[in-house]
């Protein structure tokens, strides 16, 4: 489907991108289609998976997460079961925006969002350290967030 994608898609999925609370009679009048073709192509966009979801981008500091914290993990072993049993365990934990298995040295990179030092800790204590198989474990503390987008670069 990416590579089906003509101008009139890419004008679509950037204009939702800004706004995808954008409502259809606008959106249409932007890419220049009446709204029937311009929902017929946004509904195409969304089975084909090149729309995966509608949400609402929230502001860390604003709800009281401003502290970002980026952690390595290294497991003991690195067999099937012990990737997908760390795997399905992160996936539960709300304070875990992001986690991939990764190749080099660490098996896994974390984003990690806490109000405070101490709420991290208890995360660190409570949960990480208690996960069987983990081997070490390397926190470095973000000090500014340079920059930050949820937005790819589909031109």
């Amino acid at each position: 489907m990416p590579n089906a994608l003509d101008a009139v898609d890419r004008k679509i999925l950037a204009l939702l991108r800004a706004d995808g609370r954008m409502s259809l009679a606008d959106l249409a009048a932007k890419v220049g289609l009446s709204p029937s073709p311009c929902l017929r192509r946004v509904r195409m966009l969304e089975r084909a998976g090149v729309i995966a979801r509608y949400v609402a981008v929230l502001d860390q500091q604003a709800v009281g997460l401003p502290v970002s914290v980026f952690v390595s993990v290294k497991l003991e072993r690195q067999r099937e079961q012990a990737l997908e049993r760390f795997a399905k365990t992160i996936a539960r934990w709300p304070e875990v925006l992001e986690c991939y298995l990764m190749t080099g040295p660490r098996d896994y990179w974390l984003r990690v969002v806490v109000p405070d030092l101490a709420a991290y800790e208890r995360f660190l204590k409570q949960k990480l350290t208690r996960l069987e198989g983990v081997a070490s474990i390397e926190s470095s503390f973000a000090l500014e967030q340079v920059k930050y987008t949820n937005v790819l670069p589909v031109a």
